[in-house]
């Protein structure tokens, strides 16, 4: 952690923004210099503190980075990383925040070169909400934050990436690339698509009538469709997969209603409320369900 002393983050949404205030938060001794594209959000970064200082330009913000943080779409990456490849000084530690991580690692491999080192990172942290002026310096306080390797990942830098979003509050687990995508195609990116599937397959008009409980099951629905497009084309073959698992599991119940099987249904909604207690459970004893 000693070595970090100037952070950059590139991309000042929700997430970037919040990983920026909360760098300054916890590590004071470092410069965290952030950069978006966008002008308006750079206005705003800079009037809000966002970053320590604010950057008109990807080299400004890059050039003295001991750890560069990129905080864009999924797709933006590869250019991202071409990018840093001549701008960036030896040893730099290059991190992403994306929520699939094969094609990142790909990109990474055939794009930044051997002078800087590559981990990616996950944390899983964020909400329905976008843009700078929703981030706040406790996002990450108690979320999981997945670090993905591959033998060719430096542990010098994986260990440094460790400690930084330790110090930023998370509880951080590695895995490699493959298995992150497959265990997030289960639970994070199928239940997107539920969401979206469950609000567009409602009457708009009817919906009015909805409770708490539509809202609860459709809220990750109000995620951004630019960064899920990405998501959803960086992971197709799992999330194909689970969707299959889906309906198969749909079927059942359907077939279970038409045929009013009452042991049947009770069956499948009691396997299904045992195992979300045991995940609840689980949840609580680590601490990671705030509420």
């Amino acid at each position: 952690m000693k070595d970090l002393r100037n952070i950059s983050v590139i991309g000042l949404g929700l997430l970037g923004g919040s990983i920026s205030l909360a760098a300054r938060q916890r590590l004071p001794g470092a410069i965290v210099v952030g950069y978006s594209h966008r002008s308006a959000t750079r206005k705003k970064a800079r009037d809000l503190a966002i970053a320590t200082e604010i950057a008109n330009t990807v080299s400004a913000a890059v050039t003295d980075a001991d750890l560069i943080i990129l905080a864009t779409p999924i797709f933006t990456f590869a250019d991202y990383f071409t990018q840093i490849r001549s701008l960036a000084q030896p040893g730099c530690i290059v991190t992403d925040v994306g929520s699939t991580k094969v094609l990142p690692h790909q990109w990474a491999e055939q794009r930044l070169g051997d002078q800087v080192r590559y981990v990616g990172s996950h944390p899983v942290a964020g909400s329905e909400q976008r843009g700078v002026e929703f981030a706040r310096d406790d996002l990450l306080a108690q979320a999981r934050c997945i670090l993905t390797t591959t033998k060719q990942t430096s542990r010098k830098a994986t260990r440094t990436l460790r400690d930084f979003w330790t110090a930023l509050g998370c509880f951080v687990e590695t895995m490699a690339p493959e298995e992150h995508d497959r265990v997030y195609a289960d639970v994070s990116h199928l239940p997107h698509l539920i969401a979206a599937a469950l609000v567009n397959a409602s009457d708009r008009k009817d919906m009015k009538f909805a409770g708490k409980g539509f809202l609860d099951s459709t809220r990750i629905a109000s995620g951004d469709a630019t960064i899920w497009t990405d998501v959803l084309l960086t992971n197709t073959d799992n999330l194909t997969n689970g969707i299959d698992r889906m309906l198969a599991e749909l079927a059942k119940l359907r077939q279970a209603v038409e045929d009013q099987d009452k042991d049947g249904i009770e069956t499948l909604l009691t396997g299904a409320r045992r195992k979300r207690a045991a995940l609840v459970k689980y949840m609580l004893q680590k601490k990671e369900l705030l509420s």
